[in-house]
């Protein structure tokens, strides 16, 4: 049974060894093969593996995400009680402490540049609305221009985030400008302003107590970083630096943070990198700047025939409907049959 074969040449018929039985019984002379994996493991590695694998990013998908993410953030941030007898004792050992240091500047800045009200005003603004502004920007030139680098630099963004809100459970801090007995000015209230979601008529909406650690530090340190890392010409190098070091004058002068506030905000980035390191292998900076495959990919749907035929590979002969590989008895019939077919 299926052990040998009867071929038709020439009106001869010929016994030979079935092609199945020649090509089994290589196999079974091997050892035998290892036992299949257990149900589930290699899928789940697989898995896994695929999602550690950097992709080409969906829009529809990252606007979602990112919407979405960012409304459970502010939801969060303001569920978490603000404990406002707490936070007040913590700021005053805050201040205590850079007093101590000799590194309590914060004072004097508020009221040197409260002095100067169109600079003070456009830091109120300033801090309003580049702290969104400036981050979204730099998520869609990583989307365009460096997709291969976009969903590790983005986790970095997510994971500071994440373990930003446990900072606000764990340390409630009240930031200089509520603080009881000291003189610092809260310079949206003073210049009629918006700057701060905690001041005016934005208190009610945002957590007040929320100042340690400093996103505006964390996410303008995180865009500072990526255009360094990754923009080609030196101009744009320059403002990525330039970006978190006047974001931090402006937390200090509109009297919104301590500086410490704003080393918090470097821990949770430093956490968010070793988030990112772990995760892909490497820093965002170091992966390929397009996705790998990406290129054979949009090949797909072409014409076999516009692309150039390796030398060694035989060339087929469509038009006489002989397979590339076969004896030339076959090929011989085959143009019998051609041949016929065109004469009737």
């Amino acid at each position: 049974m299926g052990e040998t074969q009867v071929t038709a040449q020439e009106g001869r018929s010929t016994v030979g060894p079935s092609p199945i039985a020649a090509e089994v019984a290589p196999r079974t002379a091997d050892a035998p093969s290892a036992p299949p994996p257990a149900p589930g493991k290699t899928g789940w590695q697989a898995r896994i593996r695929s999602l550690r694998m950097p992709g080409r990013p969906r829009l529809w998908f990252e606007i979602l995400l990112i919407a979405v993410s960012y409304w459970l953030y502010s939801l969060v941030r303001n569920a978490v009680p603000e404990q406002k007898a707490a936070a007040l004792r913590n700021a005053d050992w805050i201040w205590s402490a850079e007093k101590t240091l000799g590194l309590a500047f914060e004072e004097s800045v508020n009221h040197a540049v409260n002095s100067v009200t169109w600079l003070i005003v456009s830091m109120n603004y300033y801090y309003a609305t580049l702290h969104f502004v400036v981050t979204i920007g730099v998520l869609v030139w990583l989307f365009r221009r460096h997709p291969g680098r976009y969903a590790a630099t983005r986790l970095v963004l997510f994971a500071t985030t994440a373990v930003a809100l446990l900072g606000y459970y764990l340390y409630p801090l009240a930031p200089p400008r509520l603080m009881n007995g000291a003189n610092f000015i809260d310079t949206v209230l003073v210049h009629e302003t918006w700057g701060s979601m905690a001041s005016g008529n934005f208190k009610n909406m945002s957590n007040q107590y929320a100042a340690m650690p400093s996103m505006h530090i964390g996410w303008s340190l995180w865009c500072g970083l990526t255009i360094f890392a990754l923009a080609s010409v030196p101009w744009a190098r320059v403002l990525g630096l330039l970006y978190p070091t006047l974001t931090l004058v402006v937390i200090v002068a509109t009297a919104n943070h301590f500086w410490l506030d704003a080393v918090g905000g470097m821990a949770c980035l430093a956490f968010g990198y070793a988030v990112s390191r772990v995760w892909y292998g490497s820093l965002p900076h170091r992966l390929p700047k397009r996705v790998p495959g990406a290129a054979q990919g949009r090949l797909t749907g072409l014409r076999a025939a516009r692309l150039p035929r390796p030398a060694s590979e035989p060339d087929p002969k469509p038009e006489t409907g002989a397979e590339p590989g076969a004896g030339p008895e076959a090929e011989a019939e085959a143009e019998r049959t051609a041949a016929g077919a065109r004469r009737s």
